[in-house]
This record gives C-alpha cells, sequence and structure tokens, in this order.
C-alpha cells in the first residue's frame, strides 16, 4: 500500500480552517484594545489571511494577545475554536474550497468569474458552481422582486389609461400623453433598467442575445413615445389615433414587467436544479465524536477531523467520514449514496462511507478520507461538473442561436416597412407596434436553457440513486449502447478475493510457496495479492522484504526475495521466464473449474507451485445481468484471470462470450474492434487494467468501490458497484433524452410560430395581430415552461 501525502490547502477568506488541538483555552469577547494601536499598520486576520487594520468591534484577546479580523463571521469562527487557527497555515488538514465562490453560467459554462453577475454571451444570471447550503437567496431574484412589485401599480395604472382613456375622454384624458409617460418611465427606467444594462453590454461584447432584442424592443416603444410626447407635430397624419399621436408607454411598461415576472419564476425554477447538490451537502454531518490519546471523547467540527483520527459512531449518528472500522459491528443505511436500500453490516477490518447512517451498534473507526477527499465531496462535484457539461444535442440549438438574433432584427425592421408603405391607416402605426412584437416574442432564451436544464435535473435525479454520469454526453450515449464489456474481478465479483488452496512443487513446501508469494506480492496493490499476504499474516509466516520489485500489468509480478529471482503470475508470465508450468496443470485446472484464479510462482526459472484465490460472485450479479439481457444488451466478459476460471463464472452467470487472461492492450482492442463492426460499446471495469478501454468505450463504467484511475477515465461512475444501476441509467438516459428532444421542439415550434404571428402574417386571412404585450408574456412563459419540463424529470425518471 502506498501512503498518499496529505496535501495543504489555502482557501481564501471565509472559509473553514482545520487544526491541530493541543489545548483548551477560553476567548474573551471582542473589546476595544487596551494598547493603542496604530490604525493604518495592517494586521493579519488569522481566520482567513486577509491584510486587515485594527477596529475595535473586530478584534479579540485571546491568551494575553490581541487579534484583529475582517469580519464578524470571522470573528465568530475565531471565537468558536480559537487554537486551529493559530496553527501555522501550512499545518492545517486539507479541506473543501468554499462552496459557491465561482459563478458561471447554464447556458455557457464555460463562463466562470469569482463574483455574481451577468453572462456576457447571453445576459443570463450567472449562478454558483458549487450551491452550498448556508448561501442567501439569489441577490439577482431579490432586486427583480423588488423592482417588480415596486412598479406593478404603475404599470397596471398606464396600462388602464392607455386602454379606457379615450373612452372615458372623448380623445382621451387632458394631457394623457404626459400622464402615461409619468407612470410609465418609472417602470422603465428602474424595473427595465438591469435589462438595458444587459442590452448595452450585449452591444460592446457584440454577442446579440435576448436582451438585446428585449432592450430594443422596450427602447424604441419608449424612446417612440418620449418624442410623440413632446414633439407630436414632427409625426404626419397617419400617426394619429382618437385626436392625438400614439404612444406606447403602456406596452413598454407591460413588456418590462412581464419580462421581469418571467425572471423572477424562471430563477425560482432555476434554483431547484441545485436541489440534488442541495441534498448531498446536506447528507454530511456537522460534527464528529474523536476520541482522544488519553482515551477522552469530545465532539469537534466535521472540518476539524483529521487523517488517522480515531471517531466514534454511536447509534443513530452519521458515519463522519471515510475510514475503516477498527472495532464494534452494526448495520449501516448507505441508501443516500449508493440507492440501496437494505443496510450493510460492518465490522473490524470494513470499509465505512462517510454521511451513511448507523442504525444499531457502536463503532469506533479511523479516519482515512477527508474533507474533499470523501467520497461524498468527490460525489457533489462530480454531480456538478456533470451538471455544468454541454449536451451535444445542444450544438444545433447553439448555431441556431448564434444567427437568431440578426434575423429577428432583419425581420423586425422588414416587418417595419412592409406594413409602413402596404399596409392600412395608420400603417406606421401597426408597423411600429408589430416590428416591437416580433423583437419580444422571438427571445431565444427557451432554445438555450432546453438541454442545460434537463441535464442538471437528470443528474441530481441520478445521484441519489447512486449513478454519477461525469457529462452530458455520456447520458446522451448511455442510451444506445448494444454491448456490455464487462471484467470479472471487482465487477461480477465482489473483488475481495479469499485465500483457497497452494499447491507445492516438487524440492518446496506448501509453507515455502506461501511465504515466497507473500512476500514478493507486499508491494502490489491487487485483490488477489492482498488475500495471499493476509493467509501468510494468518498463519504467522514471516515474510522477506522484496529487493526490487516490478509489476507486469495483466500478467503478474516480478521481484528479488531473499536473493532468490521470483515471478508470480499466469501462463503467460511463466512463458515469458521460460518457466515450465506443465507439471501442476491438472491440478490448476481442477481449481479453475472450481471457480478459483490460480498464480504460478517461479523460484530461479524453476516452477515453485501455484496459488489459488476463489472470489466469490456478487449477489445481484445475476439479476443484473438477466435485466441487461431483457434489454436487448449482448454480454462479453474479459477478464486477467485464466480461461478456464472466466469459464467457470461465465458458465454460472449465462454469459456465453468470454475472453480469459487479456492483458489492458487486449481489453483497449476488443473494444475497438467492436467499435468497428458498427457495435456502440459500454465497458464495465474496476481496475487501473481496464483504464484504457474504459477511456476508449463509447460509455465507460467504473465501479464506485474501485481505483481512482478506473473512476476517472469512465463516463459514468456506480456508487455502489452494483450491475443493476446500469439498467437504471439506462433508462434515465431514454428519459432525459426524450425530455431534451421535447424542450428543443418547443423552443423550435414557438419562435417558428411566435415571429411569423407577431410581425401579422396572418392578419389578411383572420384580422389578427399579436400586441407587444402579449408577446412579452408569451417570451417570458416560455422559458418557464422549458424548466418546468425538465424539472419533471426529477420525480418521473423513476428507473428500475
Amino acid at each position: 500500500m502506498d501512503t498518499r501525502s496529505h496535501q495543504h490547502q489555502n482557501h481564501g477568506s471565509h472559509s473553514h480552517h482545520e487544526g491541530h488541538h493541543h489545548h483548551r483555552g477560553g476567548v474573551e469577547s471582542a473589546h476595544a484594545p487596551t494598547d493603542t494601536i496604530d490604525s493604518d499598520k495592517p494586521y493579519t486576520d488569522p481566520v482567513c489571511g486577509m491584510k486587515v487594520a485594527a477596529v475595535p468591534e473586530k478584534t479579540v484577546e485571546y491568551g494575553g494577545k490581541d487579534y484583529h479580523f475582517c469580519s464578524n463571521r470571522c470573528v465568530e469562527k475565531f471565537k468558536a475554536d480559537p487554537q486551529s487557527y493559530l496553527v501555522p497555515q501550512d499545518e492545517r488538514a486539507a479541506e473543501p474550497a468554499p462552496a459557491g465562490t465561482i459563478y458561471t453560467c447554464p447556458m455557457h459554462p464555460e463562463i466562470r468569474q469569482p463574483e455574481p453577475g451577468t453572462c456576457p454571451k447571453c445576459g443570463m444570471a450567472l449562478e454558483p458552481l458549487m450551491p452550498s447550503l448556508d448561501e442567501e437567496e439569489n441577490p439577482e431574484l431579490v432586486d427583480f422582486r423588488r423592482r417588480f412589485w415596486w412598479t406593478l401599480p404603475a404599470t397596471v395604472l398606464v396600462t388602464f389609461i392607455a386602454m379606457f382613456g379615450y373612452r372615458i375622454y372623448p380623445g382621451g384624458l387632458p394631457g394623457q400623453n404626459w400622464i402615461e409617460f409619468a407612470l410609465g418611465t418609472p417602470v422603465v427606467l428602474y424595473a427595465g433598467w438591469p435589462f438595458f444594462v444587459r442590452w448595452a453590454q450585449s452591444i460592446k461584447n457584440r454577442s446579440p442575445n435576448m436582451w438585446t432584442l428585449i432592450g430594443t424592443g422596450v427602447g424604441a416603444a419608449y424612446g417612440y413615445s418620449i418624442v410623440a410626447t413632446i414633439a407630436p407635430e414632427l409625426f404626419p397624419a397617419s400617426f394619429i389615433e382618437h385626436g392625438r399621436v400614439g404612444v406606447y408607454y403602456e406596452a413598454a411598461a407591460v413588456i418590462v414587467s412581464l419580462t421581469l415576472l418571467g425572471q423572477i419564476l424562471e430563477l425560482r425554477a432555476r434554483s431547484q436544479t441545485s436541489a440534488a447538490i442541495k441534498a448531498l451537502l446536506g447528507m454530511a454531518p456537522k460534527t464528529a465524536r474523536r476520541i482522544n490519546a488519553d482515551g477522552t471523547e469530545n465532539d469537534v467540527p466535521l472540518t476539524h477531523v483529521h487523517i488517522n483520527d480515531t471517531l466514534r459512531v454511536r447509534p443513530g449518528e452519521k458515519v463522519p467520514v471515510d475510514g475503516e472500522v477498527l472495532e464494534g459491528e452494526s448495520a449501516l443505511d448507505e441508501s443516500m449514496l449508493t440507492g440501496e436500500p437494505v443496510p450493510v453490516t460492518k465490522r473490524s477490518g470494513d470499509k465505512v462511507i462517510g454521511a451513511t447512517i448507523n442504525t444499531s451498534g457502536s463503532l469506533v473507526m479511523r479516519a482515512e478520507k477527508v474533507g474533499s477527499q470523501t467520497m461524498l465531496s468527490q460525489i457533489v462535484q462530480m454531480v456538478a461538473n456533470a451538471q455544468r457539461s454541454r449536451a451535444p444535442m445542444q450544438r444545433l440549438a447553439d448555431v441556431v442561436a448564434g444567427y437568431f438574433v440578426t434575423v429577428v432584427v432583419v425581420v423586425a425592421i422588414t416587418t417595419l416597412f412592409v406594413w409602413g408603405f402596404f399596409g392600412p391607416q395608420p400603417s406606421w402605426v401597426y408597423g411600429f407596434v408589430n416590428a416591437v412584437a416580433v423583437l419580444i416574442i422571438a427571445c431565444p432564451c427557451a432554445l438555450g436553457l432546453a438541454t442545460p436544464m434537463s441535464i442538471m435535473a437528470a443528474t441530481g435525479r441520478a445521484a441519489t440513486q447512486g449513478i454519477l454520469f461525469r457529462d452530458a454526453a455520456a447520458i446522451e450515449a448511455m442510451r444506445k449502447i448494444d454491448t456490455l464489456i464487462v471484467d470479472k474481478t471487482g465487477t461480477l465479483t465482489e473483488g475481495k478475493p479469499a485465500f483457497d488452496s497452494v499447491v507445492a512443487a516438487l524440492d518446496f513446501t506448501e509453507t515455502d510457496v506461501l511465504q515466497i508469494a507473500a512476500s514478493i506480492d507486499q508491494g502490489s496493490e491487487h485483490p488477489l495479492a492482498h488475500a495471499i499476504v493476509s493467509e501468510a499474516n494468518k498463519r504467522n509466516l514471516v515474510l522477506d522484504k522484496p529487493e526490487s520489485f516490478e509489476s507486469s500489468s495483466g500478467i503478474g509480478v516480478r521481484g528479488v526475495v531473499a536473493g532468490r529471482r521470483v515471478v508470480l503470475g499466469n501462463t503467460a508470465l511463466m512463458e515469458q521466464e521460460k518457466i515450465d508450468w506443465q507439471p501442476l496443470v491438472s491440478q490448476a485446472e481442477a481449481l479453475r473449474n472450481e471457480g478459483a484464479s490460480v498464480m504460478y510462482l517461479g523460484a530461479d526459472g524453476k516452477l515453485a507451485g501455484l496459488l489459488a484465490v476463489s472470489d466469490p460472485v456478487k449477489e445481484t450479479t445475476p439479476e443484473a445481468l438477466q435485466a441487461l439481457k431483457e434489454a436487448g444488451l449482448k454480454i462479453i466478459m474479459a477478464t486477467g484471470d485464466g480461461l478456464t476460471t472466466a469459464k467457470s463464472v461465465a458458465r454460472r452467470l449465462g454469459i456465453d462470450e468470454v475472453y480469459g487472461e487479456v492483458k489492458p492492450q487486449d481489453k483497449l482492442t476488443l473494444v475497438e474492434r467492436l467499435q468497428k463492426e458498427g457495435k456502440i460499446v459500454a465497458m464495465a471495469g474496476d481496475g487501473i487494467n481496464d483504464a484504457p478501454a474504459l477511456a476508449k468505450s463509447n460509455v465507460g463504467i467504473a465501479m464506485g468501490t474501485g481505483t481512482d484511475v478506473a473512476i476517472n477515465s469512465a463516463h459514468l461512475t456506480l456508487v455502489k458497484g452494483d450491475l443493476r444501476a446500469i439498467v437504471r441509467a439506462r433508462s434515465l438516459s431514454v428519459e432525459t433524452v426524450r425530455n431534451m428532444r421535447q424542450n428543443l421542439v418547443f423552443a423550435f415550434i414557438y419562435n417558428a410560430m411566435g415571429i411569423p404571428l407577431a410581425a401579422g402574417l396572418l392578419y389578411p386571412w383572420t384580422g389578427l395581430l399579436l400586441s407587444p404585450m402579449i408577446a412579452a408574456l408569451a417570451m417570458s412563459l416560455s422559458s418557464v415552461s422549458v424548466i418546468a419540463n425538465a424539472l419533471r424529470l426529477r420525480g418521473t425518471a423513476n428507473t428500475s
């Protein structure tokens, strides 16, 4: 086993820090320091590391010394555990970076910045890359809501006067244009100000988007109305309605109010897509019960738990971090992370996952992974990354949206002139109103949101079932697979092989064979090696330290032990070393027929013996393979184990096509061959030797119980390592792609129908025109409906 070094990080202000706890000391309340302090002299905030000046309200005395802070929040953290912040920064334990510090655009995930704002490409409000439980309500949502409610009465009033003023008074109320100006201006300039800011950004960045259209439409209606109010004599008679030049303050006001309402509904709906990540974050306990060296116990914040700390987990409590059970026995509910409803019994030596629930007995455990290293943190990170990825299906929408705004502006201008020159009187009024309606209804927002919202909802749903997609492309590809290649060890089987038997060749005893094999295997990470070393330890054999060690991936290991040249592996390795393995072939075949894995041992060029290790098939494997076959998938086993052993397991599981003693390159070649035959291939594995094939396959599926290399190479990770989750993942993929298509079709149809309708194309036959106000309502509801349809995935994607 290699010892992984502990990494230290310094994460900016307002992050929690971990530290050593050597002694206890009280903290005085914040107070004005007794000594005179030069306020210009910079001090360092011990919590966040910022340079600060001495401020009485943010100064704390501890241990006879004054400490100065940048904020009350840092004061509170220091007072809660001062000693941890007095440890030098580089000695503090690692922890995850504070959530929500980077903001990104849901439609353009490549846009990232350290503060809230709007996307320079589409103008959409940025949102935290990683949500946090303690984050406040979206500041833009708060701002928009305030602007909406404060100006809504003025919008209602100006609309009422515009529609009914001329009925109350022939020719309109006295000074009606000025009355509408007074009511409409606060709505346009206060409530609509964020829209104009985004409109200006889109022009400046040469990135036409929905705000280009809305800003142009509202600005045109409002600007035209101001000119008509101040200088009506500039307009020809064709612009006169009800005895005065018509104004459109009510249209501008209603468009702003409805757009604000749509944004409020959209922001609220978008916040629900991060619910899955927030639920995962909420699983982690806030504290852990640490057992100190002197036997005393005390509760400490989770951020202060270090690797190798001894922790107690009482009945009903959550396991604080990933680790290993040292004492006790209990059943743990892991359903929140793995989707597996049945509690799993854990005993001494078993691994436990942070955030799982201890249902019955008391456990003592050793912390092995803390902070960002825990499985829960990695799951949260994988879900967040997948949610921000781009679906291949979105490419068409991106291409369309790229030209869309320019085309719409051309259509609006064309509408204005066609109506102006050829429409009924007042023709230019009709032309102007219809041009504004075209600009407003043609918002491409629904098109841009069509797939990102589906991806965010689906990945969140999948995470609750123990399925982690690496990106949106993996979700799309999963539904297409028709061939599944599975590794044996750790995928079909438990991956925790148990020692079976040892057979000695001439001149060697069984003890010699086991002692030599265990000595060389001390340097190996392979599960079969662990089983051999464990058996030698059980028999109290004294192991020699290898003088050299070399792993030949997929076939075995080589090295020098006690002056002997030792090789341990399969027949391919024996062939390479020119060692005759035939004398024990009958014993090996008998063991393989029983499903055991056999390794030959050679010493100084001679056959020393063989060792057999068996690996039980997972209880869930037969059911999973049956479900996969019923789904139409062809199952192929490819394993580094001997062919006889592989066939024995395959025979029991009903797998027809089997490849044994394959190297990593052979698995890769198999994937490539099947792909050339037109197959859509998924590869499921858990070891380092599976990584090349996982990366090459159309969908690489890693067991969450496997190696980091395999997980990092895969497109999909099954937290529990249960193949039944492949069926669920495939079903979820089908549901998600269907949802994305629905959204894209709706967005395309909406714009394809809305623009001609707004331009007045149906007027000659129906006499109907689309008011800019109705266009604004339709535009707002289109985005909300796309998001609402995507959110159905959180509940309807019941995959079984």
